[in-house]
């Protein structure tokens, strides 16, 4: 059976559960400009997502909204995190915009912690690490982390692991609005070793709204209904997080015009059980972790000549698409949940 819930980032509703903390943080600021291309600069397009993200929950009367900055200054990349962990907020969400040499990629992408697996997220992770060379005395504050030395990254993974399922939930909400309801390109869920993301205490993600290098792209984020429609996405992301996590008396919303996003909730007999193919061959792999880029609980069928392989098993559809995104994560990216009964 399927349920439709309707809500709105607008909506009024009552709840007794104390504010719900949300670290906002808009990426670079001040003398770090971050990226620029044909006239579009990242840090400007950053503040002003992040603060229409933050209007729009400041609107619920059980969201508490904190900035890490609200005007064009320098914020030190140490000081980001602190403010989060100072608030014991319940998530962290960075706000940036990305770019290449080359002007065609296009698209937006949210990352979560994690070691690097591709050299195109290293030269990202180089990338927004290397603010801290613009801070004073980076050497003793970072106790020798170097963006651009892989063993000071592969170090930045280590603590995050209890924060990394939800924090990929997070992102993938977000993504899926982009695609889902703006059309937007999905790059994918990626883990990264950012500084920003393994000094919070909380879920976090890192999202980057699209490339400035790509013109027509960078037009549309610059613009105010670019900016809105984007913000308006993030902003229920965080919302259905809340919901699914924490509970809400969204029975009790009222939706408003041109704001209200449909939810689909399926629930399901309790005989189904649920499993994601990372893939299929026509040779039999061993199923050992290191064929599965870390995987565990693989398990294989074999049907008209044909191995396919699965990862976990589960009689929650949640649970499922956890899973899923999972696979994604470590390199799977074809990976879709089967079911049986």
């Amino acid at each position: 059976m399927t349920f439709i819930v309707l809500f709105n980032i607008n909506a009024v509703f009552s709840q007794n559960d104390q504010n719900f903390t949300i670290i906002l943080d808009a990426g670079h600021g001040g003398k770090d400009p971050g990226n620029s291309y044909h006239g579009y600069t990242e840090k400007d397009i950053a503040l002003k997502t992040t603060l229409k993200v933050g209007a729009f929950l400041e609107k619920l009367p059980d969201f508490k909204v904190i900035y890490t900055r609200t005007s064009d200054v320098f914020i030190e990349l140490a000081n980001r995190p602190k403010i989060a962990n100072k608030a014991n907020a319940n998530l962290f969400v960075s706000i940036h915009c990305n770019s290449v040499k080359n002007f065609q990629p296009y698209g937006t992408e949210t990352f979560v912690m994690g070691l690097s697996r591709t050299d195109l997220n290293l030269e990202v992770a180089k990338s927004e690490n290397s603010v801290i060379f613009l801070e004073d005395n980076f050497k003793e504050k970072y106790q020798g982390f170097d963006p651009n030395k892989p063993e000071s990254l592969i170090g930045l993974t280590i603590m995050q692991e209890e924060n990394l399922n939800n924090s990929i939930i997070l992102a993938t909400e977000i993504q899926d609005n982009f695609t889902n309801n703006l059309n937007r390109n999905s790059r994918g869920i990626k883990q990264q070793p950012l500084w920003v993301l393994d000094a919070v205490y909380m879920p976090s993600v890192l999202i980057e709204l699209g490339f400035l290098s790509n013109k027509e792209e960078g037009e549309y984020l610059n613009s105010e209904s670019g900016q809105d429609q984007m913000a308006l996405q993030i902003a229920n992301a965080i919302v259905a997080y809340k919901k699914k996590y924490y509970g809400s008396a969204y029975a009790n919303s009222t939706p408003v015009q041109n704001n209200t996003k449909t939810v689909s909730v399926t629930t399901t007999a309790n005989t189904t059980t649920y499993k994601v193919q990372l893939l299929a061959s026509s040779k039999n792999i061993p199923m050992n972790t290191s064929n599965f880029k870390g995987l565990s609980k693989i398990t294989n069928t074999y049907e008209n000549e044909i191995y396919r392989y699965m990862y976990g098993e589960t009689g929650s559809l949640d649970e499922a698409k956890l899973l899923q995104a999972e696979a994604k994560v470590v390199g799977f990216s074809d990976a879709f949940i089967v079911t049986s009964n």
